[in-house]
């Protein structure tokens, strides 16, 4: 896995094992705190969250990304993205509209939006009927994006809504022709770049 500024520049690691971007600066530092030692290729980014100071530079670094862009809310997805999307909401001060894996609202939704996940599997998100309003600027917040799938389906949903989705904010969104399509189309802001 690699990092990126932001600017799609490519990174490199230097010979003591340091992430460095092309023009030799360093990844922000709280990324160590993303547990690598995992199964199932993906990383555990929960220790990151955990830490109070790293959760604050993550938060105020993807916010940077969007800087003089106006939003009204932060839309975060199920699950990790509530995590992160509550810290954005919470630090913008704007609500956070929490955007649900079908099924799991105890209520009659206003849509669903099905699509197939990194993995193959066919999943489906859902919003609260009224959780986003006509004309309503989003911030969409996810704290991984893979393929793109689940963030092009909640654009899909919340733009169902007549709401505008201004932009994606993620920790990591992997480089591949299919997340290319997902930045073609929407802003997205991420602070680690994953490579093919």
């Amino acid at each position: 896995r690699g990092w990126d500024d932001g600017a799609g520049d490519e990174a490199t690691t230097s010979a003591q094992g340091v992430l460095l971007n092309s023009e030799g600066m360093t990844a922000p530092s709280y990324l160590d705190l993303i547990d690598r030692r995992t199964s199932g290729g993906r990383y555990d980014l929960t220790p990151l969250f955990a830490e109070g100071s790293a959760l604050s530079a993550l938060t105020d670094d993807l916010l940077a990304g969007f800087e003089g862009t106006p939003f009204d809310a932060v839309a975060g997805i199920d699950a990790l993205g509530f995590i992160l999307g509550a810290a954005m909401a919470t630090r913008a001060g704007t609500g956070l509209v929490a955007v649900r894996k079908g099924g799991k609202l105890p209520l009659d939704t206003v849509d669903r939006c099905t699509f197939t996940d990194y993995t193959g599997a066919e999943k489906s998100l859902e919003l609260r009927p009224a959780a986003v309003q006509s004309g309503m600027r989003v911030l969409l917040v996810d704290e991984w994006i893979e393929t793109g799938a689940q963030a092009s389906a909640a654009v899909d949903l919340i733009e169902g809504q007549g709401a505008i989705v201004v932009g994606i904010a993620a920790v990591c969104i992997d480089r591949n022709s299919k997340t290319a399509a997902l930045e073609s189309r929407v802003p997205c802001i991420s602070v680690w770049r994953g490579d093919d």
